[in-house]
């Protein structure tokens, strides 16, 4: 039977390219929403903690341990001239991890003739270590503001670390792939579909017009 020439069935080529790209779209499309699901549940819902972060308040909770530095160590400790910044001696990281369990690593001390200061930024808290160097007196103090803060700041990144940074360069990649394979989805869809740019108009216009009239 002969093929009508009225006909609107696309050409065998332009079909097998169609096909190929829906393929690889959709196949990118699933792979980035699988990597990126769990983080954008997280940061949808820490996106709604940070807006109304007034309005849900922590309750913060501070514990505090207290330890004598050993009299050898006190001694070796290199003298201060002024108000300096550097890492603690070897000795000392290892008494420190030994007394309190914490990790001094590289971080830099504030170091005086008086005292050495250490700041333990931490997400959903704060803690430090201070040594008299007179007495040799130590305190670590450690303060927490709950779940809903600490999630807040692995939102922000906030005293994250390396390792978070480094996961949260992947999530964007992973979401940038998401919402451009997406939009490619949308513009092969867009003919049988044509609400499709209204409404992603609608999702540019809202916020444009929202900042213009709203945020002075």
């Amino acid at each position: 039977m002969t093929p009508s020439k009225t006909g609107t069935a696309r050409p065998p080529l332009a079909a097998g390219n169609r096909s190929f790209w829906l393929k690889q779209l959709h196949q990118w499309h699933w792979i980035s929403s699988a990597i990126c699901l769990i983080g954008m549940l997280l940061f949808a819902a820490t996106g709604i903690t940070l807006n109304h972060a007034a309005q849900i308040e922590g309750s913060p909770r501070t514990a505090a341990r207290t330890a004598m530095l050993p009299a050898a160590l006190l001694e070796a400790l290199p003298p201060t001239q002024g108000d300096v910044k550097r890492a603690l001696p070897a000795p000392l990281r290892d008494w420190i991890s030994r007394e309190f369990g914490v990790t001094a690593g590289d971080r830099e001390a504030e170091w005086s003739a008086d005292e050495i200061y250490l700041p333990l930024p931490r997400p959903g808290g704060d803690a430090w270590i201070n040594i008299d160097r007179q007495t040799g007196e130590t305190r670590h103090e450690v303060t927490t503001r709950g779940w809903v803060s600490y999630l807040n700041d692995l939102h922000k990144g906030r005293n994250t670390g390396t390792a978070w940074s480094w996961f949260l360069d992947v999530f964007a990649i992973a979401c940038f792939v998401f919402c451009l394979t997406g939009l490619f989805l949308l513009h092969m869809h867009a003919g049988g579909r044509p609400t499709t740019w209204p409404m992603v108009g609608l999702g540019l216009v809202v916020p444009v017009v929202l900042a213009i009239l709203f945020i002075h």
